[in-house]
């Protein structure tokens, strides 16, 4: 056997152990969550309720902050890193907007049980999520909170679940911050020599994103190097009526701290009119 020839048996033996890694390794590269002890306290304030969500399998902890009467409820799906503990952060926009607010936490993040196991799950986790407050928001059962606005708000990872949601479920509006057109495009960019076929959360937005009856603001950073901004602009054209944003100065993690991002995001939840640059 000639030496060109070891050296692409073992080349080829490299990469097949490598694709073999990403294949069954593929949570631990998406996913990176922040465990909370069992007893971990929020400090959030008086007027949210800690409460959990019965899956197949686990507990989903979640946190809801509710306003005397609000306007509207946001339903909000979170991003790859970290838990409630550094996602349910800004109250006080809430609060000042009269918005209700509700987050869980995915299996195996902060204090909820359980791991990520495939996309089907994690999308029937999200249903499960907004299925135990939505009661409480439609209908005429007694207690329901009449009137409320439904806002389905996905951040990054969370994005993809949220349209398959609204799909599902027509809300009143669809937000999606930083979101991809699929994580295929994502994988792309990040791993070119992975095979698409390999990906077990493909999570095409850009298949769904289409069959969305509801308003839909998309909003990017203009200098997020992790999904970049190709992304929403790839989203808006395949739903030219959505309302796009991109905010030139921000990044992956900071589009919250820009007043124009803020200003849209409240006229976009209470259904005024875009505010103008």
């Amino acid at each position: 056997m000639s030496v060109l020839l070891k050296s692409a048996l073992a080349l080829a033996l490299l990469y097949g152990l490598l694709v073999t890694a990403l294949w069954w390794g593929q949570e631990s590269l998406l996913f990176q969550p922040q465990r909370l002890p069992e007893n971990h306290r929020f400090q959030v304030g008086p007027d949210v309720v800690e409460t959990w969500v019965d899956v197949p399998g686990a507990r989903l902890n979640a946190l809801h902050l509710r306003r005397p009467q609000p306007v509207a409820v946001v339903f909000f799906v979170h991003g790859n890193a970290g838990s409630l503990d550094n996602w349910f952060v800004d109250l006080d926009f809430y609060r000042q907007a009269n918005v209700d607010l509700f987050m869980f936490d995915f299996r195996g993040y902060g204090k909820s049980t359980g791991r990520i196991e495939s996309q089907a799950q994690l999308e029937a986790d999200v249903r499960a999520a907004w299925d135990s407050i939505a009661p409480q928001y439609l209908g005429a059962r007694q207690g329901a909170r009449q009137g409320v606005r439904k806002v389905f708000y996905g951040r990054s990872l969370g994005t993809g679940p949220a349209t398959t949601l609204a799909t599902q479920v027509t809300p009143d509006l669809l937000v999606l911050v930083s979101p991809y057109s699929s994580m295929v495009a994502v994988a792309r960019q990040l791993y070119p020599w992975v095979p698409s076929a390999l990906l077990r959360y493909p999570l095409r937005t850009e298949d769904i994103l289409p069959s969305v009856q509801s308003p839909v603001l998309l909003a990017h950073g203009g200098k997020d190097t992790l999904i970049p901004p190709s992304h929403s602009l790839a989203l808006k054209a395949l739903l030219p009526r959505a309302q796009l944003l991109l905010v030139p100065e921000a990044g992956h993690n900071d589009i919250q701290e820009f007043p124009i991002f803020l200003e849209t995001l409240s006229a976009a939840i209470a259904g005024r009119p875009e505010p103008q640059p």
